[in-house]
């Protein structure tokens, strides 16, 4: 029987991921406590082999019954029942704005602020991603790529590689991208915007791609910079990081920045990465 738990950060698409593991033939169960873990696995085991796939969700919202989590994670290895760990995380401006959205008070601080609650949850959950099997952050995706994601692990039986690699490309006439680990300007490259056929086309158009990759010092750059990548990536992942996000600026985040930045996608998916791209500019005038 293979047997799933699903926890991470409130907030984090916990729901969005037991939906998806339904629609691939789950059995789920959400918001077990924790304790019950040993007693729900066997109650599937019994039932057999009628109930072969099982995923339950468990987070804070059992309150104390959290705290059992380890004791029951003990007890599922006792009686030799293996069981996989997947951990749903976001970044703290994203959580924030889904609770906005929402209305919702986060449950570890119903009464206070947004924040608060989330340092308190993350302080919590530590250990238990450190023990998942797979981390999925979904800052950057949508409910179609949570469930393209699930499916890979589950259905295809891909390895996730715990590393989300956000290419993002950006305009510095904007204001420079805040949350990037990495920042590249791509301006030394001639610009697009003075031919007056691609002035009104962005990156994502193939006469711009063409002219901006006509350039040697692009296809120079872009080689370089995925050779640096290639260096950097395992050490992030040892280090523990779960996203890292790498911004493309060129002046007005409209042409170079969008071609250049769909180009590393590309190929950083060549290469078995788990890559986004997201254009944060390109359609402003």
């Amino acid at each position: 029987m293979e047997f799933v738990i699903i926890t991470g950060m409130s907030g984090a698409g916990k729901s969005q991921a037991m939906k998806a593991m339904e629609d691939i033939g789950y059995y789920c169960m959400d918001n077990l406590p924790p304790a019950l873990l040993p007693k729900f696995a066997e109650l599937c085991y019994q039932s057999k082999r009628t109930i072969d796939k099982v995923a339950v969700v468990v987070d804070i919202r059992g309150g104390i019954f959290f705290e059992d989590l380890f004791k029951g994670l003990e007890d599922l290895e006792e009686k030799s029942i293996k069981y996989r760990i997947l951990f749903l995380d976001a970044e703290d401006s994203v959580l924030i704005k889904r609770y906005k959205e929402l209305r919702r008070p986060h449950p570890l601080n119903p009464n206070g602020r947004i924040i608060e609650g989330i340092g308190q949850e993350r302080v919590l959950l530590e250990e238990v991603k450190n023990k998942a099997d797979y981390i999925i952050d979904t800052s950057k995706l949508t409910i179609g790529m949570l469930k393209e994601e699930i499916s890979k692990i589950f259905v295809e039986g891909k390895e996730l590689r715990r590393l989300t690699i956000s290419v993002v490309s950006f305009g510095f006439k904007h204001g420079i991208l805040l949350d990037a680990d990495l920042v590249f300007d791509v301006r030394f490259i001639p610009n697009p915007y003075y031919i007056p056929e691609l002035r009104d086309l962005t990156g994502e158009d193939t006469n711009v791609k063409d002219y901006v990759f006509a350039w040697e010092q692009t296809r120079t750059f872009v080689k370089k910079l995925l050779d640096m990548l290639e260096f950097l990536i395992p050490y992030y992942i040892k280090e523990g990081k779960t996203q890292l996000i790498i911004g493309i600026g060129c002046t007005g985040g409209k042409h170079r920045s969008v071609a250049i930045a769909n180009k590393i996608e590309d190929k950083l998916k060549e290469k078995g990465h788990r890559a986004i791209v997201n254009h944060r500019d390109y359609k402003l005038v």
